[in-house]
């Protein structure tokens, strides 16, 4: 292995700039966190402690083994919208007696923990993962079931998490329910269809129709205990498999049978078990992003600083030089990288980029994405060189890919870059973004430039005179409109990514996120598409 050397000069003014911007985009994503641990307020945070109840996230944590790892997935769902921060659900993975799983636990101080389309966004999110990476899913649910003033949105697509719940067990991925409150309607099917189910005494209540709705359907009157309460599905119905005393012991039972799954991993294990940490401080990763997006960065000092050892074999260092790939281990585990250096892509990059990502699936290695880029080259030279058809190359060997990928947006990724370099539409099996980071078609001043020039031609056509002063006040608009809409904060709300991460924070990550993967065989394509040459 070759060691990389850092150049970077903390003292710099440019990375003091650099640091003082990203740790003001941190203070906003620490904000938004706040908002969505939260969850509904003081209020209704000790109205559910009163009712001798705990939130989401204590749920979560006396699930999880004392003192390990949690990977919360979009924490920040639905900022910016109508709805709550946090989308009234907490996802993430953790270990459970030292099985990876993906949790997903309803937040019953937001309106009672009702399904909007944000949650359902996200709860379907999780389910892609568990799915794709093998992980045992366990719900802890307590939701008065849909948002009814978004029924529209959320009942017609609501059916996939049933759908997905029985996928998992058909692929034998053991799926467990918690139900620690109300399982109405829609959430009932939630333990419905779980391979394992615990109900509490005296607090779980799932039916799919209350009392009101019962009488009023049927002019039956049912108290909540015989109609759908945790005893008579123990001892009833036979929907519950176990009957726990309070919340404690449901968790104990949720905990023993996770112990009783018999659970392995079907992935490699690490090449390294004692892998050794970066040469550099993690802290020096707030410096190294340029504050201004068109200052390109080299991104080998970011490598630098997240893989074992600062160890790093790069592949074809001197052809297209604008993208650097190569060879490294991330807490054990053998991965390919494949990271922007000069924002743009061009011909060589896109070639480089296919053939690399072939090896790698030759190899079984996963690969990770290290996005910062402005796009494929555009101009007269490089449509005769071939960039539709070279870019096409790099865009299919993604495409085809089947070595798990990890995606994480250093800063910006624009037009077509984003779909080469596995954006969300790409599937990669995790994808995070730094909180300076940006995305969308292309930057706003060239957005507002396009749009100018368009309309401009437009009015030579007709022979109108140009309104110089309308056009400055239409790209005012338009920049501030894409500046705002393709940022990290609003991307992530809309579960564009799997959450903003501190830049500080992205081996640990990754190492979280290879861990998950490998709870499932690491397989490479046995073909692409066809190749324009």
């Amino acid at each position: 292995m070759t060691t990389l050397d850092s150049v970077l000069d903390p003292a710099a003014p440019a990375f003091q700039e650099n640091r003082e911007a990203l740790l003001a985009r941190l203070a906003e994503l620490d904000s938004a966190l706040d908002q969505a641990r939260d969850g509904g307020g003081e209020k209704y945070r000790a109205r559910q402690r009163k009712r001798g109840k705990l939130l989401a996230r204590e749920r979560v944590e006396l699930l999880l083994d004392p003192d390990a790892p949690f990977l919360e997935l979009s924490p920040v769902a639905a900022y910016g919208t109508d709805f709550p921060v946090g989308a009234s659900v907490v996802t993430g993975i953790g270990p459970v007696e030292g099985v990876e799983c993906m949790i997903i636990a309803s937040d019953p101080t937001v309106r009672g923990g009702a399904v909007n389309p944000w949650s359902l966004a996200k709860t379907r999110r999780a389910g892609e993962i568990a799915l794709a990476n093998r992980l045992p899913m366990i719900n802890l649910v307590e939701s008065a079931g849909a948002d009814l003033p978004t029924q529209a949105e959320i009942f017609i697509p609501g059916g996939r998490v049933f759908r997905d719940l029985t996928r998992l067990s058909a692929e034998r991925i053991p799926t467990v329910s918690v139900v620690f409150g109300n399982a109405t309607a829609g959430g009932a099917y939630i333990p419905g269809m779980s391979d394992h189910v615990i109900m509490i005494r005296d607090r779980s209540q799932v039916y799919l129709a209350g009392p009101p709705l019962v009488k009023m359907a049927t002019g039956e009157d049912a108290d909540d205990e015989s109609l759908g309460g945790a005893a008579m599905h123990a001892t009833t119905s036979g929907l519950a498999d176990y009957l726990a005393e309070d919340e404690r012991d449901g968790i104990r039972l949720a905990r023993q049978c996770v112990r009783r799954l018999n659970w392995r991993k079907a992935g490699p294990p690490p090449r390294t078990a004692d892998p050794r940490p970066p040469r550099y401080d993690p802290e020096e990763l707030l410096g190294i992003a340029s504050a201004d997006l068109k200052v390109p960065f080299d991104p080998r000092e970011i490598i630098a600083r997240v893989l074992d050892g600062s160890e790093f074999d790069e592949f074809k260092p001197a052809y297209g030089t604008a993208l650097v790939t190569g060879w490294g281990e991330l807490h054990g585990y053998p991965v390919g990288v494949l990271a922007n250096a000069r924002g743009v892509l061009f011909n060589a990059e896109a070639q480089k980029a296919a053939q690399f990502i072939q090896l790698a699936n030759a190899a079984d290695t996963p690969l990770i994405f290290l996005q910062n880029t402005t796009g494929y080259m555009v101009g007269t030279e490089y449509e005769q060189r071939g960039i539709i058809k070279h870019g096409a190359l790099m865009i299919n060997a993604v495409s085809n890919s089947t070595v798990p990928h990890l995606t994480v947006n250093l800063g910006a990724s624009y037009g077509a870059g984003n779909y080469g370099m596995c954006g969300r539409a790409y599937e990669p099996r995790f994808l995070f973004t730094w909180p300076n980071a940006k995305s969308a078609v292309m930057g706003p001043t060239q957005l507002a430039g396009v749009l100018s020039i368009v309309a401009r031609q437009a009015a030579a056509a007709k022979g109108r005179e140009y309104d110089e002063e309308s056009d400055a006040a239409m790209r005012t608009m338009v920049e501030q409109q894409i500046e705002s809409q393709s940022g990290a904060l609003f991307l992530s709300g809309r579960l564009y990514d799997d959450g903003v991460i501190d830049p500080r924070d992205t081996r640990t990550v990754l190492g979280l996120c290879l861990s998950a993967i490998h709870t499932g065989p690491v397989r490479g394509a046995e073909r692409f598409g066809v190749f324009r040459m």
